[in-house]
């Protein structure tokens, strides 16, 4: 979830506002894990017991049955989680940064990569060079198409075969 801003800082010495979606999601998903799914140094508990309010549509509003002191140990956990996956997610792209950088030139030449080519870079092989889909010449007459009575517009003008 963090590499968005983790390649920001790697590759363009900044940090922008564009991650902020990845840590908010990051962080929900490691207090899930720590309140709803008992998967933390606190053990096998949940904190928090949610309840559900009608009022102008349907809201879930989360009760605190817990105290100061365990907030403050969830709160922990929680931080320790999400920079454990960020100093992970960091040396995973630092230590594939040639990679990375291929993958980003093959973008910009190519805009779409398919798996396979995906796959050929990640492996050091060398795509096979690319040839980009020539447009057809424009002779600066645009060709009006008129519909007729009874007949399925087709790709191309195409006639459609007959079943």
């Amino acid at each position: 979830l963090m590499g968005g801003r983790i390649a920001e800082e790697l590759f363009l010495n900044l940090m922008s506002t564009g991650a902020g979606n990845d840590i908010e999601r990051a962080t929900e998903l490691a207090r899930k894990m720590v309140c709803e799914w008992g998967m933390s140094d606190l053990g096998p508990l949940t904190f928090g017991k949610k309840e559900e309010q009608i009022f102008l549509g349907r809201e879930i509003a989360q009760h605190r049955d817990y105290s100061e002191a365990t907030a403050i140990q969830i709160d922990e956990e929680v931080r320790k989680m999400v920079s454990a996956g960020y100093a992970t997610a960091k040396g995973i792209l630092s230590e594939n940064r040639d990679t990375l950088v291929n993958i980003a030139k093959a973008l910009i030449e190519r805009e779409v990569l398919d798996a396979s080519e995906i796959k050929m870079l990640v492996e050091g092989t060398d795509l096979p060079p690319f040839k980009p889909l020539s447009p057809k010449p424009d002779d600066g007459v645009q060709q009006v198409i008129k519909p007729e009575p009874g007949r399925v517009p087709t790709k191309g003008g195409e006639r459609p075969a007959t079943a």
